[in-house]
């Protein structure tokens, strides 16, 4: 008499034959080489990162907690070197040149560039003309923009002091004189970064929709209401983009005093940057240096967080 014994249940086969085990073996070993193939790819931009971007940014937090010449070891001395930032009234009176130079360039700037853009959206088939003309000072060498606003600042032979004689205005001497040398350094920011910013806004100022402004113009608004109620709303993002990239640079402006002045920049035309340079490389203070760039860092994080936490109050999207 033959006994049947109970059978194990059997996975189920999967489409091409193989059980389910194995397929998900397959499915996994798959994954994997898929995987180490795109980090294979990513791998020289990772090492990028990690070697000049994560590596100097940890060393620069680590520094700024030492005092360190370049050569000798470090030597660890905690917060001392943030203590002598907010003792030192030179340092002090840069952060408010920094701050000044924010004030004067990033309005100035982002309200010269919205005019002209405005105006370029009606300039017809000449506007892909005059958006070169001026965007070419975006793409001229920094040192190239500070030499020739050097020659114009000059008092002796500058255009723009002879124009203001002319009106019967005082000429000032804008690199030495210490009321103008700031308002100085943010006319030739502005003139520079120009052209970058009209560009932006006309790309924001195409993407509105001719609908809104038509039925606006049918209803009888003027072109004041139709600027204040439907171009800067719906600009909005773009104003925001602006401000925080302008916000961010005119902090980080270094450049143009460098040219100006070199090393003997007198104290009222000295910017952060300019004195982490100073610190690190003339006086070879690099724990100092450190300190000072950690808290521009931190400054700057501080700043673009409250700007795009006050997006939700004056920002809109269009869907």
């Amino acid at each position: 008499m033959a006994v049947l014994s109970p059978s194990r249940p059997t996975a189920p086969p999967s489409s091409n034959g193989s059980p389910e085990p194995v397929r998900q073996a397959l499915l996994r070993r798959r994954r994997f080489k898929d995987n180490l193939a795109g980090y294979a790819f990513l791998a020289p931009q990772l090492i990028g990162l990690l070697v000049f971007m994560i590596g100097p940014l940890i060393f620069a937090v680590v520094l700024s907690l030492s005092r360190w010449d370049g050569f000798g070891d470090l030597n660890f001395v905690g917060l001392s070197n943030f203590g002598e930032i907010f003792s030192d009234p030179q340092l002090m009176r840069s952060v408010v040149n920094t701050v000044w130079f924010t004030v004067l360039q990033v309005p100035g700037l982002m309200l010269s560039a919205l005019c002209v853009a405005v105006m370029l959206q009606r300039s017809g088939k000449l506007k892909s003309f005059y958006r070169v003309f001026y965007f070419a000072p975006v793409v001229t060498s920094t040192v190239a923009v500070a030499a020739i606003w050097l020659w114009l600042f000059n008092p002796d032979i500058s255009p723009i002091n002879g124009f203001l004689a002319e009106l019967g205005l005082p000429a000032p001497d804008w690199l030495q004189d210490s009321r103008f040398v700031i308002a100085a350094f943010a006319i030739v920011g502005i003139w520079q970064g120009l052209g970058y910013q009209v560009v932006i806004f006309m790309a924001g100022l195409e993407n509105i929709p001719k609908t809104l402004l038509e039925a606006a113009e049918i209803d009888g608004a003027s072109e004041w209401q139709k600027l204040w109620k439907i171009t800067l709303p719906l600009l909005s993002p773009t104003i925001l983009f602006l401000s925080i990239t302008s916000v961010i640079g005119s902090f980080q402006v270094f450049d143009y005093i460098y040219v100006f002045m070199d090393t003997a920049a007198p104290a009222a035309a000295r910017t952060v940057v300019y004195e982490i340079v100073r610190l690190a490389f003339s006086e070879f203070k690099f724990g100092l240096a450190s300190a000072v760039a950690s808290c521009l860092f931190m400054a700057l994080l501080c700043l673009t967080g409250l700007q795009l936490a006050a997006q939700k109050r004056w920002v809109h999207y269009t869907e």
